[in-house]
């Protein structure tokens, strides 16, 4: 009997996928939970697994194709003989990829998983790949206990995740599935959830992007040209950048901050870090620094509910890093910022800025950000107007360090003076309190002393 495999819902506001690698043909013998193919979304790349066994009759996709969810990617023919087929190398080093983590390995994290709630199957064995089912066994779960959200049910990384810190199930009222999920923090101001999005990229009732609304001349009057097509990465970027412009009034706030005490320390330190595994950076201090001034001003650390006419305060402190990528803009996100201190937050610094560079997130590695920070000094920018992180109310950037000629107590001297720009939501926040919040920062900043004040 032929089953058809189609693209499954790979999360809120992910509507299609470009093909990015295929590793099987038509005439293949596949197995249960083969991984097949490689899609990209807007942030990152997911591996298909394949939910049942036999052989591939008719493959609908080639690399390059950009696909919509329900499409149908393959067509398999039930035959015994699948069980029997060895898996295809790439579909192997996955697994063993997925093992590695699973038993806390110091091998690359898998992609991303397909996150659809779809209902498990009521009879038959639960749907689980044997990195998960190792998973489990290591952590004492019972997988009969946890709900999967992967394909057909399939218990995925996330789900054991969720349980471990829950353990609690809740109802989901779109699929009458139960899933767990951890506690939600209280909110300060009643008023309706605010709509689930991706940090970076739209939700979905994202304002379809401008970007090509209107017909461009021909250019090839003017010279020779040429098309390729616009990446899931950019088209997700461009969407995000256009609903955020049109929704908020930006206002942008700038300062400077003499770090000059800040960096002597860092230098100073710098071996001290390098032997516990963490590189002291300046990143590292101004996420502190920001996650101290966010608890002293919660409404940048918010989100504005319009429709409900309500702010929605956030009693996490969850800062999103915008990372420069090979394929476009990435914005991973440090988790409980102001509950961690410099040689944690330099750690995952630099993990995130790895698996970033590498195209290694996992979804769920750039959602749930309250802040987001970013740096243009990298690349020798001095100031800048950074869009905001929508549904985030602000978003801080950093400019290039430099030696400048400073008075101090009457004296000219040579101090290291860090330009920060503050963009926010003028809907919701006044200038003045922007200004109040930048200053809070550069206090933090302007000696190591002070950021040892920051619980």
């Amino acid at each position: 009997m032929a089953k058809e495999f189609k693209l499954p819902d790979l999360g809120e506001g992910i509507h299609e996928a470009q093909v990015v690698n295929v590793m099987i043909k038509e005439g293949d013998v596949v197995r249960e939970d083969q991984m097949i193919m490689e899609v990209e979304t807007d942030k990152a790349a997911v591996e298909l697994p394949v939910p049942f066994a036999g052989k591939v009759s008719r493959l609908n996709v080639k690399v390059g194709d950009t696909i919509s969810v329900g499409s149908v990617l393959l067509v398999v023919e039930d035959g015994g003989a699948a069980a029997e087929a060895p898996r295809p190398a790439a579909a192997s080093a996955a697994t063993s990829r997925a093992e590695a983590v699973g038993s806390g390995g110091d091998g690359p994290a898998p992609r991303a998983a397909a996150v659809a709630e779809m209902p498990r199957p009521s009879t038959g064995p639960i749907p689980a790949a044997p990195a998960i089912r190792r998973m489990a066994r290591e952590g004492g779960i019972d997988l009969t206990q946890v709900h999967g959200t992967g394909p057909g049910g399939r218990i995925v990384r996330e789900d054991l995740e969720r349980f471990q810190l829950t353990g609690a199930p809740r109802s989901s009222a779109a699929t009458g599935q139960t899933t767990t999920t951890t506690p939600a923090a209280p909110v300060r101001h009643p008023s309706p959830a605010p709509r689930p999005a991706v940090a970076g990229s739209p939700g979905p009732s994202a304002a379809p992007t401008a970007i090509g609304a209107e017909a461009l001349p021909d250019f090839s009057q003017w010279g020779a040209v040429r098309s390729e097509p616009v990446s899931q990465i950019r088209k997700a970027i461009a969407r995000a950048m256009v609903r955020s412009v049109r929704t908020i009034p930006h206002v942008t706030h700038c300062d400077e901050v003499d770090v000059t005490d800040l960096e002597r320390f860092r230098k100073e330190q710098g071996a001290i870090f390098a032997d516990k595994g963490a590189k002291l950076t300046l990143t590292a201090f101004v996420v502190k620094a920001v996650a101290g001034a966010l608890r002293q001003f919660p409404q940048l650390n918010a989100s504005f509910d319009e429709a409900a006419g309500a702010m929605i305060f956030k009693d996490y402190v969850h800062v999103g890093i915008a990372v420069d990528s090979p394929k476009g803009l990435m914005v991973p996100v440090l988790r409980d910022a102001d509950r961690k201190g410099l040689i944690t937050i330099s750690k995952e610094l630099r993990e995130l800025g790895e698996k970033a560079r590498d195209f290694k997130l996992d979804i769920a590695d750039m959602r749930g950000g309250t802040f987001t920070i970013t740096n243009v000094g990298a690349m020798g920018g001095t100031i800048a107007t950074p869009i905001i992180n929508w549904p985030e109310v602000a978003i801080l950037g950093m400019g290039k360090l430099e030696w400048k000629p400073v008075v101090r107590d009457g004296q000219i001297m040579p101090r290291q003076i860090l330009p920060l720009f503050l963009s926010f939501d003028h809907r919701v926040i006044d200038g003045a309190d922007g200004a109040r919040f930048i200053r809070a920062v550069m206090t933090f900043l302007e000696s190591p002393l002070n950021l040892l004040l920051v619980s």
